[in-house]
């Protein structure tokens, strides 16, 4: 289509001029060169290839139940994954699943022909919201099998517009439409696209799959001992940092476990210097730590949060001061009541626990600090909660299952 042809190429003349200063844009420039060569190191012409596409870290995030299970069900066939964004591909371009990561070429027609003689794919799956026209139309018209899995609508999105017709023509390529809720099905069916499938979303299959994996920290068990402990996973910013301060000092006799999305120690230490009974950094303690005096213990490693959130008993969920909620699920999943601030509208399972009383939204300390407090001491009203918690988050678990019913070649 020309004018799409029209909009990747002035799309890319504006990254390359970028990219001369911007090294996030070099890195998308730079990982797309040679692509289709690079492609043909991996795959041999009689290989059976199944590519996976997610926008970026998150996206693919959501993709790993499927992946790994495929793979696991699947052997023989290769596995390529590609991202657009240089952060999901950074972050796993050595990921021991695949067969190869590689960038998306852009979203020109000539590009796309060189991709897919190169990658010649069985199937293709795209995890949640990646609808690049050029591309799915050569995807449809060479009969590879297309699907997008764990997808979410809503109203006011550019599908159900007056100018969204090049869009709605997106959607009818896919074979299969995999989604998260009935709204986004009834939302589909309004327009015409009845080849959709509401199969849930599997990161709820992600999360248990950590919750039935055997591990333990002897770090945190040696802190833990036999007492409760209160995990604030994600913690972002200043605001958040600031609440939890209040809420340490304010009850002394509960143990903290503060685990920060961004690694920046100036925080963490600070919390530690106004932290009225004693703080501790992760990385300076061991399994023979004395920590009887200790109140707080703030994790400066990377990558084991999900896992640590087996240690808690209550939770508070970072990122709803900010941009918005993170993963609320991997805390929900080991039966948490969970806390988080305002910003959760775009999390699905966030509104649903709150509307269900698993969850709570706070706007302010005084609003923490009164949620908090109905759960320190009361034992029936926790195990209430959780229970809701638990129950809800394994009782949408199985979306994997149903999307592998499906593409399963």
């Amino acid at each position: 289509m020309w004018w799409m042809n029209f909009i990747a190429y002035t799309a890319l003349f504006g990254v390359k001029i970028a990219s001369l200063w911007n090294k996030k844009m070099r890195l998308w420039v730079n990982g797309r060169k040679n692509l289709a060569e690079r492609i043909s190191q991996v795959i041999r012409p009689k290989d059976e290839v199944i590519w996976f596409h997610a926008a970026s870290y998150g996206e693919f995030e959501e993709g790993k139940p499927l992946i790994e299970r495929f793979r696991k069900e699947h052997p023989k066939f290769k596995i390529i994954v590609t991202f657009f964004s240089p952060s999901g591909y950074e972050a796993h371009k050595n990921y021991p699943f695949v067969d190869g990561v590689f960038y998306l070429p852009t979203d020109i027609t000539s590009h796309v022909k060189d991709f897919l003689d190169a990658l010649n794919p069985k199937i293709a799956v795209f995890i949640k919201y990646e609808f690049w026209l050029n591309l799915l139309v050569e995807l449809q018209k060479r009969e590879i099998k297309t699907y997008v899995v764990s997808a979410r609508f809503i109203p006011n999105s550019r599908f159900f517009k007056w100018y969204g017709c090049p869009f709605r023509k997106a959607l009818k390529t896919f074979d299969t439409i995999f989604v998260q809720d009935a709204d986004s099905v009834e939302l589909l069916n309004a327009i015409g696209i009845n080849q959709v499938v509401q199969a849930g979303d599997p990161r709820f299959d992600r999360v248990k799959a950590i919750f039935e994996t055997e591990w333990k920290d002897e770090i945190i068990e040696n802190f833990k001992q036999n007492d409760k402990i209160f995990i604030a996973g994600s913690v972002v910013d200043s605001t958040e940092f600031s609440l939890l301060q209040r809420l340490i000092n304010a009850h002394p006799k509960t143990k903290f476990l503060i685990v920060p999305h961004e690694m920046d120690k100036t925080p963490m230490l600070k919390m530690i210097n106004e932290t009225n009974r004693e703080a501790k950094l992760y990385s300076e303690c061991d399994k023979n730590t004395n920590f009887s005096n200790t109140q707080v213990v703030i994790v400066d490693t990377i990558g084991i949060l999900a896992k640590l959130y087996r240690y808690g008993d209550w939770a508070f969920i970072g990122g709803g001061f900010d941009l918005g909620i993170h993963s609320v699920i991997e805390a929900t999943v080991y039966g948490m009541p969970a806390v988080f601030g305002p910003n959760y509208a775009k999390n699905r399972p966030g509104i649903e626990m709150v509307e269900l009383g698993a969850c709570t939204s706070i706007s302010n300390f005084e609003e923490l600090d009164a949620w908090f407090s109905t759960l320190e001491f009361n034992d029936q009203k926790l195990n209430a909660l959780s229970k809701l918690a638990f129950e809800y988050t394994h009782g949408n678990c199985g979306a994997t299952d149903k999307i592998m019913e499906v593409i399963a070649p």
